[in-house]
């Protein structure tokens, strides 16, 4: 009665394994690998504001995957709204997103494309750090630590 217990749970076994990986595997294999964005931040600071009510931030989003995503939006508790902002010829203008291209990246830098933070709760000093989380068309939110830095504060180039 053992042998032909043993056989038997081991293809019932068997079977139940093939199961499952193949129902992993084929929900997996769509959202894995290249065909999904893979997004980090770094180099993101804040210049101390030198107005009462507004600030500026700054931060890269680099995408090692093999699709683009979008950055919708930002929220932060220390303003009442955070706007996305891009520079065309010097003049900078409000922007429902900003593209990430896939394997690249979107640099958010002085003079360029920005956050302005608008209706400040209380004026971020120099030493302090500002969390603001990023929204993103197709990846979950991201929570990021801003350092907030002299109002003259230039990042060396090349990061």
């Amino acid at each position: 009665m053992r042998r032909r217990l043993g056989p038997a749970a081991l293809v019932i076994a068997g079977a139940l394994a093939l199961a499952g990986c193949g129902g992993s595997d084929s929900g997996d294999s769509g959202d894995s690998g290249s065909g999904k964005a893979e997004l980090s931040a770094g180099s993101a600071y804040m210049p101390q504001p030198v107005s009462d009510d507004m600030a500026a931030g700054f931060l890269t989003v680099t995408n090692k995957g093999g699709a683009a995503d979008e950055l919708t939006s930002v929220t932060s508790d220390i303003a009442g709204q955070v706007t996305v902002h891009e520079s065309v010829d010097g003049a900078m203008q409000e922007v429902k997103s900003l593209k990430i291209p896939a394997g690249g990246r979107l640099e958010l830098k002085s003079g360029g494309d920005h956050l302005m933070f608008e209706q400040l709760k209380s004026k971020p000093k120099e030493g302090q750090t500002v969390s603001v989380e990023l929204h993103f068309a197709r990846s979950g939110p991201m929570k990021v630590e801003m350092p907030v830095k002299p109002a003259t504060y230039t990042p060396k180039t090349g990061h």
